[in-house]
């Protein structure tokens, strides 16, 4: 699994002109799934989710987690993520996940992570969404697992 996760002071997820999920600060993370991905990628990546170091503390140094600071978690599907782009000038997808595989992990994810977390929003699989954001920092990062 690839994950893109940005601080955010805030972010939502909008879909023909409703806001399917939102938070306040806290995490956005567009989520792409590879055909060798499986629940337990899900369950490494919402560890490192959760437990990742990206906010400040007393002292201005990344020290804090997700959950030390209690914030939100807003999940969103990009299969793009997982798009060959070593050649040419046009992505290749046949590196991201079948759609539903894609899907099942997805959900599942979002599953474990709403089990785990108190505050846990999501776009929708599949749909034509508009994400929309305050990068803090701006802090992003690249996750593998």
């Amino acid at each position: 699994m690839r994950a893109l996760l940005q601080r955010v002071s805030s972010a939502r997820v909008d879909i023909a002109g409703e806001t399917v999920g939102a938070i306040d600060q806290g995490l956005l993370v567009l989520v792409g799934v590879e055909p060798q991905d499986t629940e337990a990628s899900c369950a490494k990546l919402l560890h490192k989710l959760l437990n990742y170091r990206v906010f400040s503390d007393e002292a201005g140094k990344m020290n804090l987690s997700l959950k030390d600071i209690g914030g939100g978690l807003l999940l969103v599907s990009q299969f793009t993520l997982a798009a060959d782009t070593r050649s040419g000038l046009r992505p290749g997808f046949s590196t991201a996940a079948p759609p539903a595989l894609g899907e099942a992990l997805f959900d599942h994810l979002l599953e474990q992570a709403r089990a785990q977390h108190p505050q846990v929003a999501s776009g929708r699989f599949g749909a034509d969404m508009q994400v929309h954001l305050v990068n803090d920092g701006p802090v992003t990062f690249l996750l593998e697992t």
